[in-house]
């Protein structure tokens, strides 16, 4: 796998520092969920305890990349500094629900800033995706649409989830039920993909 400063990755390697850390989150939590752990005089519950675990991983884990890839895409340094901010403010004031918070944050923020990028006339999404996915402007103006109602959605659904239900919930909705939407909608995305690709060259090419 190849980034665009043409450094080459293990897509192994990529999958295991990309997903590692929620990895460690889901089993530290399973592990800890009916516990808590007293550190200098203060119960911490499973799930605070998790998110301890989860925030120094994350950190180093996308900063592997960064080293390994040279770059670091504006949706991981977002994600970066509200894991750091959220995370660290679950953990300090001892309130799982900072962290729950985050991927709503996240999601706002990044339907805010696509949809700005639309209301000026540009796709950004285009700027970070069209080297692996080329596409007419058409069709990135459509997906931009599409992917600002599918954030939208997510951080509706993350605020219902984390306030009506159990944390063990939240937890298999984040680890397992928003990576599964995801994959799920670009699947889905696949006759667009497909009516605004760019003609590869040997058919572009006069016969």
């Amino acid at each position: 796998m190849t980034d665009k400063t043409g450094r080459k990755i293990n897509p192994w390697l990529k999958f295991g520092l990309e997903f590692g850390p929620l990895v460690v989150f889901f089993v530290v939590f399973a592990r800890l969920k009916d516990q808590s752990v007293s550190l200098l005089g203060t119960e911490y519950s499973g799930f605070v305890v998790a998110t301890a675990a989860f925030v120094p991983i994350l950190v180093v884990s996308i900063l592997a990349l960064w080293r390994l890839t040279g770059r670091m895409a504006p949706m991981q340094a977002a994600t970066l500094v509200l894991v750091l901010v959220f995370g660290g403010l679950s953990v300090w004031l001892n309130d799982p629900r900072f962290f729950k918070m985050k991927p709503t944050i996240i999601y706002l923020l990044f339907a805010g800033v696509l949809g700005l990028g639309a209301l000026l006339g540009k796709s950004w999404l285009a700027l970070v995706m069209d080297e692996v996915l080329p596409m007419q402007p058409e069709g990135w103006r459509i997906l931009t649409r599409r992917i600002i109602g599918l954030f939208l959605a997510l951080a509706v659904a993350n605020e219902a989830v984390w306030r009506l239900f159990s944390d063990g919930t939240w937890v298999n909705f984040k680890v397992f039920g928003l990576p599964l939407i995801m994959f799920a909608f670009f699947m889905a995305q696949g006759g667009l993909f497909s009516r605004y690709a760019l003609p590869q060259d040997d058919d572009a090419a006069p016969k």
